[in-house]
């Protein structure tokens, strides 16, 4: 049955470096591919954690080098990101195409997303950015009153704030072309995030979570599923510990009970399973799948991942 689908990629599969990313994209170009192959319409979003802040250091080293260059603000990194990853991106993706015989174009939209100036994030950053810090790097940003987090315990990274997203501003775009038959790329790195002002739209310094950004997308755009696609191949309860319960099929009331109990880490699956509950329970039929990107097929398919359906008692396959 043909569906159409919102793709969110992970950090894992895009790479770290430039190099990784060009071997990353074309692995990830097969496992979308294998959807639309299947009938499906497709969006993808990505993320851009480990790009964007390596673009802003670079970008900072620069200026810090030739002072006839001013400082690049960190919603201009973020275009920079969705750009490049998109330029990858797409390309691998219509060679993957084009070597099935699918005639279908791909296209790249850099995004803005609105967001609440008064978001609270702003007063607390929790965002991680960049690569892991090396422990000079760590002191420096202590003693500089710079903002970092241990993400999930493989190290520190510099964080920044993450609003949540209310409107896609080119959401008319996306929309003609999704109608017009062709494969868009959206929303990266959750978005460029501006705040209203007027008719202006003002760019804040802040990285949206792509995963919330997706919702919002998959909402506006009528989608039929959101797939969520992580380093791991189910959520779990315990994880990481010899009790843990991969989660197969879960509502959104026993997701939202295991939040409460403090299973999700918050840099990691928490936003996952929150912008889960959030598309499941936007409409009837609407559901959320969490996966590896090797997996999205099987996943679709009812044969593994997490899946997260609106109230009730679950059952069959997305």
């Amino acid at each position: 049955m043909k569906k159409r689908i919102v793709i969110a990629l992970g950090g894992n599969a895009l790479g770290n470096t430039l190099k990784e990313q060009m071997e990353a994209v074309k692995k990830t170009s097969r496992a979308i591919a294998d959807l639309v192959e299947a009938g499906h319409e497709v969006v993808v979003t990505h993320g851009n954690g480990p790009q964007v802040g390596m673009i802003q250091e670079a970008m900072d080293a620069f200026s810090a080098g030739s002072p006839m260059h001013p400082r690049i603000p960190l919603t201009v990194c973020v275009a920079m990101s969705q750009a490049y990853i998109g330029y990858d991106l797409q390309n691998a993706l219509r060679e993957e195409l084009v070597n099935r015989g699918i005639n279908k174009s791909v296209s790249t939209i850099i995004t803005q997303v609105i967001v609440d100036k008064d978001d609270p994030s702003f007063k607390h950053p929790t965002k991680p950015i960049g690569n892991i810090l090396t422990q000079e790097e760590v002191e420096y940003a202590l003693l500089n009153n710079k903002p970092i987090i241990n993400d999930s315990g493989r190290g520190f990274r510099r964080v920044v704030p993450s609003p949540k997203p209310l409107a896609i501003v080119e959401l008319d775009s996306i929309k003609s072309l999704i109608n017009a038959g062709k494969i868009v790329i959206a929303c990266g790195g959750g978005g460029i995030p501006v705040v209203m002002e007027g008719e202006h739209l003002r760019g804040v310094p802040s990285v949206i979570d792509k995963d919330y950004a997706s919702c919002v997308l998959a909402k506006n755009i009528s989608a039929d599923s959101l797939i969520i696609l992580t380093a791991v191949e189910m959520a779990a309860l315990y994880y990481g510990t010899p009790q843990q319960i991969n989660l197969s099929t879960i509502t959104t009331e026993e997701a939202r009970q295991y939040i409460g109990q403090g299973h999700f880490g918050s840099g990691s699956m928490l936003p996952k399973v929150s912008a889960a509950i959030d598309f499941a329970e936007s409409g009837e039929n609407k559901e959320t799948l969490i996966t590896l990107l090797e997996k999205a097929k099987d996943g679709i398919d009812g044969k593994t991942g997490t899946r997260i359906v609106k109230g009730g008692k679950p059952d069959g396959a997305l």
